[in-house]
């Protein structure tokens, strides 16, 4: 049935409660974006649906700092975050999240990130310790932190040990700047860790038995380090 010239559309009806909760079902963020320019309702809708979310992933989708910054800092609800770039080690890829440093700083602004339990950072080559220690120093919930396929090195490590309490995994792969001396602090300063992700990295084999000297139920990934399994091709928690 056609609608009479006037006529208020059907979902305009919808009570707020109930048009941001149709919203929360759009994944894409540029329909988000698109929706949000309809009206000033619909604007509002989108930004409840969004603090309703409790897992945001913009892997894959080309994002900037100031595009990440402001969704995220609407997510009030927020647990899981990934900021992660598809294409890992090739920071100048046309598609994928372009994370800087300073991307990382607006997003530590955001209440969300002390009741983060996940953060995913792989492949973000164009960040450095200096944005992933002013991010990591919030994300006191933090459990699991994949933070592979980045040049980060001790400093980062050290944060992470200081920052997080309740650690429980942590993918390191490829990440050949992060030493000895910051595996053993954050080995010692993480009581809960119970994985970490070694594959790719500058440490003597004999190194991770030293680790297991520290905490005997601690799991390495990839087990073929201790003689005990092959080698896995993608990072894993």
């Amino acid at each position: 049935m056609a609608m009479e010239e006037g006529e208020e559309a059907q979902i305009d009806r919808l009570p707020m409660d109930l048009l941001a909760h149709v919203f929360v079902f759009i994944t894409c963020f540029k329909d988000l974006a698109q929706t949000s320019s309809v009206c000033r309702k619909w604007r509002e809708g989108v930004k409840q649906s969004i603090g309703r979310k409790e897992r945001l992933s913009f892997a894959g989708w080309k994002m900037d700092d100031k595009s990440t910054s402001r969704i995220v800092r609407h997510a009030y609800g927020l647990k899981e975050l990934d900021i992660s770039s598809c294409y890992g080690f090739s920071s100048k890829s046309r598609w994928g999240c372009q994370i800087t440093d300073n991307g990382l700083n607006q997003l530590s602004t955001a209440k969300c990130i002390v009741n983060l339990t996940s953060i995913s950072l792989w492949g973000m080559t164009g960040i450095t310790d200096h944005g992933v220690v002013q991010l990591i120093s919030r994300a006191n919930s933090l459990q699991h932190l994949n933070i592979g396929g980045t040049f980060i090195t001790d400093e980062s490590v050290f944060a992470i040990a200081a920052s997080c309490p309740h650690l429980k995994s942590v993918v390191l792969w490829g990440c050949r700047h992060v030493t000895e001396n910051g595996l053993v602090v954050l080995v010692n300063k993480c009581p809960k860790l119970m994985t970490i992700n070694v594959w790719g990295m500058r440490v003597p084999f004999d190194f991770f038995l030293t680790l297991l000297t520290i905490r005997p139920t601690l799991q390495i990934v990839p087990q073929s380090l201790l003689n005990m399994g092959n080698i896995p091709l993608l990072p894993v928690f």
